[in-house]
This record gives C-alpha cells, structure tokens and sequence, in this order.
C-alpha cells in the first residue's frame, strides 16, 4: 500500500515520479503522457519510414532510442517503454500483425474452448527477452534523469482483441463469446492474466520502476458484467506484481471507477471524461491518481492547453500522489513545441 504522506527533496524527474507514487510531496508535480514516445516527434516518424513499428519494439536499440526521445524533447519525468500490447501474445501462439491505421490484426482469432486451450503460458525473460534488453538499456542511459515504466495490456483489452480479430468500437463479438461460452470465457482470462503477471514481474526485473497496466476497451462493460467477468481476473494480477508500484489505467471508466480501484493498483489513472477531484474522492485520497488533460485541448493551441492543465491542477489541490498526465494518449499532430511548454508548465506552477 501507499506510504503516508511526507515532504521529500526531489531534484531530478525519477525522485519527482517515484516520490509520487510514494504518495510523498515531490518538488513539482511530475508529468508524463500515455503514448508519448514518438507520434508527434520528427525523429520518431524518420525512424518509423526505415522500421514497422513491430521492428522498433523488438529491436532493443531502436526501442530505447525511441523511449528516450521524449524524456530530451519535452522534459518529462518518466519514459515509458515503447512497446505494444500485443508482444506477449506472439510467443502464446497468436498469429498477428500491426496494421498502419487500422492496429492489431489477428489471423486465428478465438472461436471456442479449444483456441483457448492451444494458447500456450510463456516465460518473458526467454519469449519476449527483446523487452527486457531494453529495459535495461533504457534504465542505464537514463541513469536516474527519468523513471522507467514498464506496461501490459489488460486482460479483458487482450482478450478482446483475440477474439474480435481486429479493433472495434463495441467489441460485440468479443462479449457475446464472454456471454455464451463463460467457461471458456474465464479460461481465456485465466490464461491472459497469467501471462501478464509473468510479463510485468519480469519487467519490474528488468529494472522498470512502476508499471502500468492498460484496459483500453473495459468502458465498454457494465458494473455487473465487470464484476462477474474481469474483476477476479484483474486482482489477480495486481496480487501477483511486486517489487514496483502499479497503475490501473482503463479507458470511459466513469462508471466503473469504484471497481477498478477495488481491483487494485497503487494509482489509479483516469481518462478525461472525468473531473479529477469527485475520481480521486471515489477511488480514495489514500490511492494516487493520474491523469487526466483533454489531449486535443494540444490540438487548440495554448490558451486551450493552459486553460485545462490549470483546472487539472486545481482539482488536484496540492495533494501528494498526482501524476499530470493526459485523459489518454499524446494525438500525433500534436506541437511538439506545446507539449513541451505544457510540461514546463506543470512543473512551474507546482514547484515547491
């Protein structure tokens, strides 16, 4: 569990970050942005005209060259890996590729009790060792200027894609499976929440400093369904991960919050449909929040940006335990200028 709070000197962004998640009084709130390492960067889309994104992301240079850019071009306090959520799920024995524009494609979708049972349970350090050079490469050249986050899809995100084969704006494939087979419904889980746990633990090896842990599409759920069908799954990895703090993260989760709180996680990170103050008051001040600027306010220019970051900080109170961030991810034509000013900003204006 989170600390008390205390006050603690904080001089460069991983003592501000960890000292955050440690629910102590950093010297300036620390910031970071979900999807931060390239989309908006030239360098990173120079590099993404040579490399598919796949290559990047196994490729340990090429992934803590990328990780790093955003930690020299816009100041932020951590880096988060440049990875994808669908690395763990190759070695299982999904066969997959990241189309540009669209996303995941699966080529063997999950159909029935017996595609759950062919998924195989995987050793990271061994199937996804690509992950683990580069977090060590990262953490050494960063050598304590930034955090290191490590990160895992959900459960239920994973097994949305698995089913559904593809990107969907309301996974009505993937739930009717959940609805009509929950025995091979919660085996699935099971299996995916095993191989998370794996996957984060061995991250947390590797030297990653918090991790967090991304359900993207479980707004698509009711609090009854969420309850019945992803929770146990949920907590049991937030169980079985020590050694690092974590973060929930999940996607138009207003109605849902309670839950994802009881379901664990050290912080808990919320998406920009919600005001900041009422999220921390439901989810408890005793946890962190994170979050939660409008990314396209970035796409309106400063006024915009300022406007909101403000009402974000105000709501935050002062508090120890929050994390700026935004609702969701950096939007590729982001200003890299702005976000860049926004970090500064932040950090000015909570400078203690």
């Amino acid at each position: 569990m989170i600390q008390d709070p205390t006050t603690t000197e904080a001089a460069t962004g991983e003592a501000r970050f960890l000292a955050a998640l440690r629910h102590e009084q950093p010297d300036a709130t620390p910031v970071w942005f979900m999807r931060q390492a390239g989309r908006c960067l030239a360098d990173y889309r120079k590099l993404r005209e040579r490399y598919a994104i796949l290559t990047l992301a196994k490729t340990p240079e090429l992934c803590a060259q990328v990780t790093r850019m955003p930690v020299d071009a816009f100041g932020v306090d951590a880096a988060v890996m440049f990875a994808d959520i669908m690395l763990p799920l190759e070695p299982m024995g999904v066969d997959l590729e990241i189309q540009p524009e669209v996303g995941p494609i699966i080529h063997n979708p999950i159909r029935s009790r017996a595609d759950v049972d062919r998924l195989r349970l995987i050793e990271p350090e061994h199937d996804v060792a690509f992950v683990m050079e580069a977090i060590r490469l990262v953490r050494r050249d960063l050598d304590g200027k930034a955090a290191v986050i490590g990160f895992s899809g959900a459960p239920f995100t994973l097994a949305c894609y698995l089913i559904e084969g593809r990107p969907s704006r309301d996974y009505a494939i993937a739930k009717a499976f959940m609805y009509r087979e929950p025995d091979a419904w919660h085996a699935l889980m099971e299996k995916l929440s095993t191989v998370v746990a794996r996957y984060l633990n061995a991250q947390i090896a590797a030297g990653a400093q918090v991790v967090q842990l991304f359900d993207s599409w479980v707004g698509a759920l009711s609090p009854t369904d969420y309850d019945a069908y992803v929770a146990p799954h949920v907590r049991s990895i937030f169980s079985a991960v020590h050694g690092a703090p974590t973060i929930h993260f999940g996607a138009a989760t207003a109605g849902l919050l309670e839950r994802l709180a009881e379901a664990g996680g050290d912080t808990i990170s919320i998406d920009a449909r919600q005001l900041l103050d009422e999220a921390w008051q439901r989810v408890g001040f005793e946890r962190g929040i994170q979050g939660n600027l409008d990314a396209t306010r970035l796409l309106a220019g400063w006024e915009a940006t300022e406007a909101g970051a403000r009402d974000v900080l105000r709501r935050a109170g002062g508090r120890p335990g929050h994390i700026f961030n935004l609702g969701h991810g950096v939007l590729p034509q982001s200003d890299p200028d702005l976000v860049r000013r926004l970090v500064d900003f932040v950090h000015a204006e909570t400078a203690r």
